[in-house]
């Protein structure tokens, strides 16, 4: 390995420590930041893999950081989950992921055959699609305009740049430990990580001079302190109060198919204000959070009148805007901590009981 290329990737690994050290100080506090400080050594341990004389390394070295570098993938799509849902929690198959891979890499350094290597590949590249699609599913909804920008910027970029590295391994095995390409790779991931970091300072700078409030998610990876945003004033005011109007007396959460762009189109104002107004003055991350919020609060109001005891519950989410009852029933149940059933029973007593429920409304 040359100098210049030592250079370049001890300073890489360098940027990405230091870059550790300082989300790894939310680690308590923060999801986001267990995720990052996983996703960014990974990122490190990559680096190291794809070196020259990688291999020559003590057994001890190499099967850590072999590990952290080929599980990157599935980090990345848990990452990027994280980042992009605001209702993510992880789950038993996110830990599935990265153990597969792990273990993958574990027997992998016993010179596994080239079919059980193409399998190590294909999962890398399916855990790679499953983070795009978390970065670019929820984007029309996104109220967050900084996330909203990243979801495009950084998430598929960083999502290319992975898989092009695993492609180029299929394609051309062994050639990115061996010069050039190792040392066009050593380029390419300094530039990038120095492009990350210098965004990173960039939020951290800006999080010091004008210090946000937690609804407009200025700062992505960082906790801030809870604050009250300030009453809106001249033209925010106005839209404030007909957004309101529409929403609560003419009833606009029932519409089937209710987006952003279609709301500000009814409202007469550019998307991108309406999505700050909902976010700053509402504290709403996403549109589905704000709309479903009407949405629950009607079906509340229904489930809990005797007039409309014998009304289905399906019917009833139906009536306030939801599509379906799989998705009103998961947003019930997350609102109250009950089921919809469960809840009017709840509130009506043994009456409602022995009401016939559907059953498929009955489902939590």
């Amino acid at each position: 390995m040359s100098t210049l290329e030592a250079a370049l990737r001890g300073g890489t690994v360098a940027i990405l420590l230091l870059i550790v050290f300082l989300v790894a100080r939310d680690l308590r506090t923060s999801r986001l930041s267990r995720y990052s400080t996983l996703l960014f050594l990974g990122t490190a341990a990559f680096v190291i893999d794809s070196a020259p004389g990688f291999w020559t390394l003590d057994i001890g070295l190499k099967i850590p950081i072999h590990i952290l570098c080929i599980a990157t993938p599935a980090v990345f799509w848990i990452m990027a989950a994280a980042l992009f849902d605001d209702d993510f929690r992880a789950r038993w198959y996110h830990a599935l992921a990265w153990l597969w891979l792990a273990g993958l890499a574990w027997r992998e350094m016993d010179g596994w055959p080239p079919a059980v290597v193409a399998v190590q590949e294909a999962s890398s590249l399916l855990f790679v699609a499953f983070g795009v699609w978390h970065a670019l599913a929820g984007r029309a909804g996104d109220l967050v305009e900084w996330r909203r920008q990243l979801r495009v910027e950084f998430a598929v970029i960083t999502a290319l740049y992975i898989a092009s590295i695993i492609v180029s391994q299929r394609i051309w095995p062994g050639t990115l430990g061996k010069p050039p390409y190792s040392l066009f790779n050593a380029i390419g991931l300094m530039a990038f990580i120095f492009v990350y970091a210098w965004l990173r300072l960039s939020l951290l700078i800006r999080q010091r001079l004008a210090p946000a409030s937690p609804q407009d998610g200025s700062v992505p990876l960082v906790e801030a302190e809870r604050r009250q945003p300030p009453p809106a004033t001249g033209q925010d005011a106005v839209l404030l109060e007909a957004l309101r109007q529409l929403m609560v007396e003419g009833k606009a959460y029932r519409e089937e198919g209710l987006s952003i762009a279609s709301l500000s189109q009814t409202l007469g104002v550019q998307e991108y204000r309406l999505r700050r107004l909902i976010n700053g003055q509402l504290g709403h991350r996403n549109f589905s959070a704000f709309v479903n919020g009407y949405r629950l609060t009607e079906v509340e109001a229904a489930l809990v009148d005797p007039g409309q005891a014998e009304v289905p519950i399906l019917t009833i989410a139906l009536d306030a805007g939801f599509g379906s009852i799989g998705p009103f029933n998961r947003a019930f149940k997350a609102h109250t901590g009950l089921t919809p059933t469960e809840y009017r029973r709840a509130r009506l007593g043994n009456e409602a009981a022995a009401l016939p429920i559907p059953e498929s409304a009955s489902r939590s």
